[in-house]
């Protein structure tokens, strides 16, 4: 997924180990309950009869404290996204661009509280007597945590420490004084704050400030109360799918932080050799896989990319066309469940999230193939097939296979008790999360305690930046349909494109430039409910649809300004971002044409759900 810097937030999570900051507290035992309480309910139903009172709706909202509390942790540690995946800037401009985010976080904090304000009033119970109001008080809370840290990040880009404390409370104020003025009417040109919130991103302000910006701007020039972003943001959070996001998270950090990746790459090199073409394969598929089963591209190159280059260049692979295929193979298993964005499509698209997995086999492979065939990786080495003199044996393929026995069973974990029916997308995920936890800590004793705490903080940290651009996303994409834009973009655009295949090959190179400017779940959020209704009116299924969108987004990962894999691979291998781009040049053009390949064959991506669906 990864919207922040996995390394980095690492090496933050290494160096403060010993101190437990309250939001990693609050975001990690909410993880931890969000883990207990799908398990507790699936045994306590045969046992009791019955399991706990409204427990999915608890999960949710504890998704929520999860989202608001690991937001502010992953500000903590700097790596709220922006434009270029990174902290905000220094100097002026980066001071210029966290001062602007403080102030939209204050009039988030402002529009929540009205949000909490109404649900108090009308008094729902969520369980065992909790209102549902008490969980939604972390929304203006957060909001105005963040706005503090953002404040003091203002005030410390002028490198003067008092200046830090004394923005940290009067940018807050300010835009609390602003905010009262903003409910019912805009005073502001909408251009003006249009230009203002593009300066603000340029600057360094993390996305989720300039989407939520846009949504409050948009929803104040109409005439329309404020909570309707944060309620949007609540709505989306609490949604009864989205646990399994932060669930699968865990799943895959757990693997990332433990031996998985090493035992995995003995089974691929045992199954496809040792020389040059049976490492290329392997690694190709070795990282797709890891992909999804980690749920970040990112956390991909930081856990394999070490491992897997140096055996490349052991087999006499070129460095550059080794960091090519890691870089660009790692973003292809956003088709493969348990893939994040897979979930979070099905989710939007209300397309049920089995159907998407099945979906998902077939193109994902045919993805791989282009990569490898197309990419040209293949052909790097075609001169040489055979491992060097000093290459390390081939191992044995049943003694691999039975040393990562465990691993190679949490996929059918994850997929075989959702698409059997046994389990909840939740539950489900929970009971992956709970296999890595137990198999790799009792069965490698590779996990200590330390390193699970580690992975639940990293795991808030992704998921609480993830779910602040979602929400954010959500609120100016509800703020478009109202507007009409789907049904006006339907209509024009069927006018200028009458053909379904040239319909799709537009789609394919607009999809490519919107992976590179937008973060792929701002893109989904945003994207999948305007483009969808025009897909549908040219008789385009969602389950296929979706696979286009996921696949089309596999290029934005490799294209600047928003293509994280690109500053993940040069952050891993220590090359300049302009020679990782170079690599990864060719993996972008097969890509495209794995995409088209898809869009021209339907049966593809929809033969194997039909099928499942027929027995």
């Amino acid at each position: 997924m990864s919207t922040v810097s996995i390394r980095t937030a690492s090496e933050n999570a290494a160096a403060t180990r010993r101190r437990w900051p309250i939001d990693s507290v609050v975001a990690g035992g909410a993880l931890a309950l969000m883990l207990l309480i799908p398990l507790v309910e699936m045994a306590a139903r045969p046992l009791l009869g019955h399991g706990i009172s409204n427990a999915p709706v608890l999960v949710q909202h504890l998704g929520l404290v999860l989202a608001m509390f690991g937001a502010v942790a992953a500000e903590r540690t700097g790596h709220l996204t922006t434009l270029a995946g990174n902290a905000p800037t220094t100097g002026w401009r980066g001071g210029l661009a966290s001062a602007s985010a403080a102030l939209l976080c204050d009039v988030l904090a402002y529009a929540s509280a009205q949000l909490v304000e109404s649900e108090r009033s009308a008094g729902h119970a969520l369980a065992y007597g909790m209102p549902v109001w008490a969980f939604q008080a972390v929304l203006p809370l957060g909001f105005a945590w963040l706005g503090m840290r953002l404040g003091r990040r203002a005030g410390m880009a002028s490198g003067h420490r008092a200046l830090a404390w004394v923005a940290a409370v009067v940018l807050p104020l300010a835009g609390a004084a602003v905010s009262g003025h903003l409910d019912g009417e805009l005073p502001l040109p909408l251009p003006v704050v249009v230009v203002w919130l593009v300066l603000a991103l340029l600057g360094g302000a993390p996305i989720f400030t300039v989407l939520g910006g846009l949504a409050l701007a948009l929803f104040a020039h109409e005439g329309q109360p404020l909570a309707s972003v944060p309620l949007s943001h609540y709505q989306i959070t609490v949604n009864p799918s989205l646990p399994a996001l932060p669930l699968f998270t865990l799943a895959g950090l757990i693997l990332a932080r433990t031996g998985a990746a090493g035992r995995l790459g003995q089974v691929f090199v045992a199954l496809f050799g040792p020389g040059v073409r049976g490492t290329v394969i392997a690694a190709a598929v070795m990282c797709s896989g890891f992909t999804a089963v980690t749920g970040g591209s990112g956390v991909t190159i930081l856990a394999l990319g070490g491992l897997l280059l140096p055996l490349l260049n052991k087999t006499g692979y070129p460095e550059r066309r080794g960091i090519g295929l890691v870089t660009s193979a790692s973003a292809l298993g956003v088709l493969l469940a348990p893939s994040v964005p897979l979930i979070l499509y099905a989710i939007i698209a209300r397309v049920p999230i089995n159907t998407m997995f099945l979906a998902g086999l077939v193109p994902a492979v045919v993805m791989v193939a282009c990569l490898l065939v197309f990419g040209g990786f293949l052909r790097a080495g075609s001169n040489k097939t055979a491992p060097p003199p000093d290459a390390a044996p081939r191992p044995a393929l049943g003694a691999a296979l039975w040393l990562a026995k465990w691993e190679l069973l949490a996929p059918v974990v994850a997929i075989g008790s959702l698409v059997s029916g046994l389990a909840t997308p939740t539950e489900s995920a929970a009971l992956t999360a709970a296999y890595a936890l137990l198999t790799q800590s009792l069965a490698h004793r590779e996990l200590s305690v330390r390193g699970l705490g580690e992975a639940l903080a990293l795991s808030v940290q992704v998921i609480g930046g993830v779910m602040l651009i979602l929400g954010m996303a959500l609120g100016l994409t509800n703020y478009l349909i109202d507007a009409g834009i789907p049904d006006a973009a339907t209509e024009w655009v069927q006018q200028v494109i009458p053909n379904r295949y040239l319909f799709l090959l537009v789609l394919s190179v607009f999809l490519l430039l919107a992976g590179a400017l937008m973060e792929i779940f701002a893109a989904l959020v945003v994207l999948v409910p305007l483009l969808l209704p025009v897909a549908q009116s040219y008789g385009i299924d969602p389950v296929h649809f979706g696979v286009i969108f996921l696949a089309a987004m596999e290029m934005g990962f490799l294209c600047p300004p928003a293509g994280m894999n690109l500053y993940f691979a040069s952050a891993m291998f220590g090359r300049p971002m302009r020679e990782v781009a170079r690599a990864v040049v060719p993996a972008v053009g097969a890509i495209l044409l794995g995409t088209l390949l898809l869009s021209a064959i339907p049966a593809l991506s929809l033969a194997l759900p039909q099928w499942w669906a027929s027995r």
